[in-house]
């Protein structure tokens, strides 16, 4: 892997070689996270963005001149061309134009990007692939990690696709569906009767006490490098669905975004993207950095005080964290110091949205564009209702909103949001009112008649 000059630690920026330190910068504990450091100049020599778009790979792999895997152990794995197992059908998932919900809100270009269509529902198979891959790599028999439960579900289904042993921490809190994927994968399973923030300290302590690797993102610095992916990827998609001029000919090169919507919990993925932004801008890809605005939960928003109130991720202290979207509970972001950066270092902002809009947000999108999201995902439309409301998105502006999971990972959630009594249009102006935020029906239950049918719609 000689693409990677080192690792750079995210607080004192100390370097170190990939095989001086395993996860972390040993001056700063468990919070000195680390950030790969690439040879872009070796890379920009290896492939192109016409190379790129000329990759018969449909997955996350079409990138691996850029990931930070040994080419050699992902073939004994499979064939990254083909759809040997799930770990080869990751990334990839669509970006689609959503020209309704875009009229909604005064605006003219908005695409959704919908990681629900990941192997196993959610945007963190991309940290997951990785973490297979690095397991193999560096020939460790276990991999473990701590979750809400998407990252679990995640490595779960990832390591049953090739047979790998691993073990899940999860809060005990984590909803049924995510707990019913990890047991069919055949996981060894833990239910941690706390916190998220406890089962990730259980699991940090259980992987050094029984050598396993650690796939915990904020951590493990290479799982950002699987989460970046998503932003190759939107560049990318971006470019072909809406070509552009460069040096007086029209392209379909990667074409940056200007604003891009991202929900918030830990702070990995916000941090991710702006590292694959970073890497597209350093290889000449793209001519300019997104605005990468972070949504959180307003029970959940550690990191909207911190932006607000202009502190570092160090100076952060633990809340007590509550949603509705479990996956972006967290109270104290592990990558909060990335996490802080992206925001700041793009000019994009953070913002707060109830769980009244969360789940509004749900069915919103999903009849706006067809996109099924659970609610952590519909968290990153919900944000893009407000920064309209507040002036911070305009009406040229080209954005992007990451949903990061499927509505299927929480049903009850959804369920919340369906009321019969809901406004049919679902329109940003009427989430607030009262109509819809006590569901008094459950859908209509019928006899096997037409005639039923017919009572039901009032058509008698």
């Amino acid at each position: 892997m000689d693409h990677i000059l080192g690792l750079k630690c995210t607080i004192c920026g100390a370097e170190y070689g990939v095989d001086e330190v395993p996860y972390v910068c040993p001056h700063h504990g468990d919070d000195g996270i680390l950030d790969v450091v690439y040879d872009y100049e070796l890379i920009a020599g290896r492939i192109s963005p016409d190379e790129l778009a000329a990759s018969p790979v449909r997955s996350i792999w079409r990138y691996l001149p850029l990931l930070p895997v040994d080419p050699e152990v992902l073939r004994v794995l499979g064939d990254s061309r083909s759809s040997d197992s799930p770990l080869f059908s990751v990334g990839w998932t669509p970006l689609y134009p959503a020209p309704r919900l875009a009229a909604d809100l005064g605006l003219k270009h908005v695409w959704v990007k919908d990681d629900g269509r990941q192997p196993t529902a959610s945007f963190k198979d991309r940290a997951s692939a990785i973490a297979v891959v690095k397991t193999r790599e560096l020939g460790y028999d276990v991999v473990t990690t701590a979750s809400t439960g998407n990252a679990a579900a995640a490595l779960s289904g990832l390591c049953a696709g090739v047979g790998q042993p691993n073990v899940i921490f999860v809060p005990r809190t984590a909803p049924q569906a995510k707990v019913a994927q990890l047991l069919a994968y055949g996981s060894t399973v833990f239910l941690v009767d706390g916190t998220y923030d406890q089962a990730f300290e259980l699991c940090l302590e259980a992987a050094r006490t029984f050598g396993w690797y650690n796939r915990n993102t904020a951590y493990n610095p290479y799982m950002s490098e699987g989460k970046k992916t998503a932003a190759y990827e939107i560049c990318e998609q971006l470019g072909s669905q809406a070509p552009h001029v460069v040096g007086g000919s029209v392209t379909a090169h990667p074409r940056a975004p200007d604003v891009i919507f991202i929900p918030v919990g830990d702070g990995c993925i916000i941090g991710g993207i702006h590292k694959g932004l970073r890497d597209l801008l350093a290889l000449g890809w793209i001519d300019h950095m997104p605005r990468l605005i972070g949504v959180q939960a307003t029970g959940s928003s550690p990191l909207v005080d911190a932006w607000e109130r202009g502190l570092e991720g160090w100076d952060m202290q633990p809340v007590e964290a509550h949603s509705v979207a479990d996956s972006i509970v967290a109270g104290l972001p592990r990558d909060r110091i990335k996490a802080l950066r992206a925001v700041r270092e793009t000019g994009g902002a953070y913002l707060r949205v109830d769980d009244e809009q969360i789940l509004a947000a749900i069915p919103a999108l999903a009849r706006g564009c067809g996109v099924f999201a659970e609610p952590a995902a519909a968290a990153a439309y919900a944000g893009l209702v407000e920064a309209v409301e507040q002036g911070l998105v305009c009406s040229e502006d080209h954005v992007v909103v990451l949903a990061t999971g499927s509505g299927l990972k929480d049903v009850a959630s959804a369920m919340k949001a369906v009321a019969d009594n809901a406004p049919s249009e679902w329109r940003p102006s009427e989430w607030r009112s009262s109509e819809w935020r006590h569901p008094k029906e459950q859908p209509t239950v019928v006899e096997p008649t037409l005639a039923a049918v017919r009572k039901a719609l009032g058509t008698q």
